[in-house]
């Protein structure tokens, strides 16, 4: 056979992955990347517990603001964790690295449940609470930088915009309605003061299920096609894969320029969810005064209706292209989120609430369901889990900064909520837009990504 031959043998391989193949890989990478969300969304759902624990302060709003910029911490470290994880899953595979980032988090997790509060030993808390986040911000950089990756490569071309979907907003809608599901649970067990309390340490323990989870299903995921067919051509070519760290290559041509709009994308996606989704708990307590079992229920009902936006998205992009989903969806989120968030302000029923923000969720999900089928089409193989995870994860972690500022925006009066987030939303949808006006179109890609 002739080297010609077995390159072209090798990229026929990487386009046709066996059903099984597809089933766990799809299934390992949206219950990945959902079960790590699902570490992360614990804070912000006992987020004003945590606040008056760990950050005390005179006014609530200050508290819920550290509690705030405490998640902020770890989204922060994130890119850390996609530049060490995403480095390894381009070099030696992508399944190792997610299994390894995946149980990280939920050990990192649970440790939160046994912290001392201030009151029990001082600020000295507060310390340990942020060095926690560190540790668990740079495991789930991990997640991001693999899970993704072994996903959307072991799916067949016409459905890896649903396969974004249902990763990136699909899994972070499960993810919200796992920790939605576990915050009612914990609700009934630790009523009232009991939550603040002890209960706040069983949101923080089920972290655990994440890892038991994680290592059951990954035992039988194969590694991506893709990377294995690189593998193969690495071989074949007598080359080395990778002739430089992942990481210094996407700063020079001509990854450099792609790789800043990218991060101005994620940045605007990054902001709109956080707003919205991320920001809802907190809304639904302070402003809307809604008990807790029933904002839990509403909380779930969220989740629920952003995973059905980042899934119809996803698959929307891959029927009419990528860009013109981003541009539809910024041209929504514009109109729709502030009007949405000045409108539950001042809903008097819950029905109307729950309408409101099941729209608020299904398009906060839905402007990012393709994005990461249409970053993994910005990279080859051999750069793709750190580039992608790199992109994501620097803009996501700009964007969760966003409801820190809002409550800081806020702290002298909550009833200013509404307006304040009417007026970020909109924001973080024109950085959203500009992103979208300015990116090519990138479906179908992903084989020719490798062939430059």
């Amino acid at each position: 056979m002739s080297l010609s031959t077995g390159a072209e043998a090798v990229d026929l391989a990487a386009t046709a992955p066996s059903a099984r193949q597809t089933i766990v890989a799809s299934l390992s990478s949206i219950f990945g990347w959902g079960l790590d969300l699902f570490d992360l969304f614990i804070l912000l759902y006992i987020a004003p517990i945590v606040g008056r624990l760990f950050f005390p302060a005179s006014q609530p709003m200050l508290s819920l603001a550290a509690a705030y910029a405490s998640f902020s911490v770890t989204l922060l470290v994130r890119p850390l964790g996609s530049a060490l994880f995403g480095s390894y899953a381009d070099r030696r595979g992508r399944r190792e690295a997610m299994m390894v980032a995946v149980v990280g988090v939920g050990v990192s997790t649970a440790i939160f449940g046994l912290l001392p509060t201030v009151a029990q030993i001082g600020w000295a808390a507060a310390a340990l609470f942020l060095a926690f986040r560190l540790i668990q911000g740079i495991f789930v950089g991990g997640v991001v930088a693999s899970s993704h990756t072994i996903g959307t490569e072991s799916v067949p071309e016409r459905w890896r915009g649903l396969m974004s979907g249902c990763i990136g907003g699909g899994g972070s809608a499960m993810g919200g309605l796992l920790a939605s599901l576990v915050f009612y649970i914990v609700t009934l067990i630790a009523p009232g003061p009991a939550l603040a309390a002890w209960g706040w340490r069983l949101m923080f323990f089920s972290g655990l299920l994440t890892s038991i989870v994680g290592i059951f299903l990954f035992r039988s995921l194969d590694e991506s096609p893709f990377f294995r067919a690189a593998e193969a051509r690495k071989a074949v070519r007598h080359e080395s894969l990778v002739a430089e760290r992942p990481v210094a290559q996407l700063f020079k041509a001509p990854y450099r320029s792609r790789f800043l709009v990218n991060i101005l994308l994620s940045l605007g996606a990054g902001a709109g969810y956080y707003l919205t989704s991320g920001y809802l708990p907190a809304f639904l307590s302070v402003v809307s005064r809604i008990p807790r079992h029933e904002a839990s229920v509403i909380l779930i009902c969220a989740s629920i209706a952003g995973a059905a936006g980042a899934i119809s998205f996803g698959a929307l992009s891959q029927a009419i292209g990528r860009r013109k989903v981003f541009l539809l969806a910024g041209i929504l989120r514009i109109v729709a989120f502030p009007l949405l968030y000045l409108a539950m302000g001042s809903a008097g029923g819950t029905g109307l609430l729950v309408l409101y923000a099941l729209i608020l969720c299904f398009l906060a999900n839905g402007s990012y369901g393709p994005l990461l089928i249409f970053l993994n089409e910005r990279f080859p193989t051999r750069l793709r889990a750190t580039g992608t995870g790199l992109s994501w994860n620097i803009g996501f972690a700009i964007g969760g900064m966003m409801p820190t500022f809002v409550s800081i925006a806020a702290a002298r009066h909550h009833g200013d909520l509404p307006a304040i987030l009417a007026i970020f939303t909109v924001g973080s949808s024109v950085i959203f837009l500009i992103g979208a006006l300015v990116v090519p179109e990138t479906r179908g890609n992903l084989q020719r990504a490798d062939q430059h």
